[in-house]
């Protein structure tokens, strides 16, 4: 009598939208994912209402004449200040995703019940995309509205078809996501949590302003940033020649906020290809 052999039974490779729903749990496991995202929500709008209380107060004393040639700051509903939190916040978070995972050990654990590695690190991309992009949305639409209730106390609010009003929403609303991507790529570079932050907060926040605008040089480097390349797609005038030598352009604004997810993403598929966990 011969014993059948017997093999036991494989499991099937797991479906993308399986990593999703992984990603996912992870990331909304976190106690501190909502109220992360709650308290930026709230302070982004917050200082888009403070910046149109502070127009407010500047128009009130203004004739009705002044107030009609000022026009209309797109930079009341998203003021430098909340947008540059929302930045770090993004950053920082996106990093997270992928560093929290290298410093827990969990990241072993992940690549043992899905050798694709790849797959794994478009999930996380997909899923912090689709996160940060919703929110964005969500803080940019506030911001407007929020602003735009102030300011039409002055008849000074604007909609949607206003000129630069609905591309400095949209910027706005992706750049969120912009920096959460980055973020993911330097985590993935680096995976250390405080130099990824260091290195997150000085590319996007510190790193700009050191570049000037008098050379072309320095104006090429400094238009390369997502944080100068949202303020030039908020505005809603063309910049002055006179004080500016070298303007950043809309179409190039827009290859920046194209280019810095990408390479960031690809970078982080070839890293987590070539290491080990």
């Amino acid at each position: 009598m011969t014993a059948r052999a017997t093999s036991a039974p494989v499991e099937p490779p797991a479906r993308f939208r399986d990593l999703l729903a992984a990603e996912w749990i992870k990331l909304r496991s976190l106690r501190s994912t909502p109220w992360t995202l709650a308290f930026t929500s709230l302070f982004v709008i917050g200082a888009a209402a403070v910046a149109a209380l502070a127009r407010y107060d500047s128009l009130g004393q203004m004739t009705p004449e002044a107030r009609a040639e000022q026009g209309f700051l797109v930079f009341d509903a998203f003021p430098p200040a909340g947008y540059m939190t929302l930045m770090l916040v993004a950053g920082s978070v996106g990093a997270l995703t992928v560093v929290s995972e290298y410093s827990s050990g969990l990241i072993s654990t992940t690549l043992v019940a899905v050798p694709a590695r790849g797959a794994v690190m478009l999930a996380k991309a997909a899923v912090t995309t689709a996160l940060w992009t919703a929110l964005g949305t969500v803080i940019s639409t506030g911001s407007f509205l929020v602003s735009q209730a102030i300011l039409n106390g002055h008849h000074a609010g604007v909609t949607l078809t206003h000129s630069g009003v609905l591309r400095a929403l949209v910027a706005s609303a992706l750049l969120a996501p912009v920096c959460a991507l980055t973020g993911l790529g330097f985590g993935s570079l680096i995976r250390h949590s405080a130099a990824t932050m260091v290195t997150s907060v000085f590319t996007l926040l510190m790193l700009p302003p050191i570049f000037s605008q008098s050379a072309p040089w320095s104006a090429a480097l400094s238009h390369a940033m997502p944080f100068t390349a949202w303020k030039r797609l908020v505005q809603n005038w063309p910049p002055d020649p006179d004080s500016l030598a070298y303007s950043a352009t809309v179409p190039g604004s827009w290859s920046v906020y194209t280019l810095w997810p990408v390479i960031a993403v690809v970078l982080a598929l070839l890293v987590v290809r070539r290491r080990d966990a």
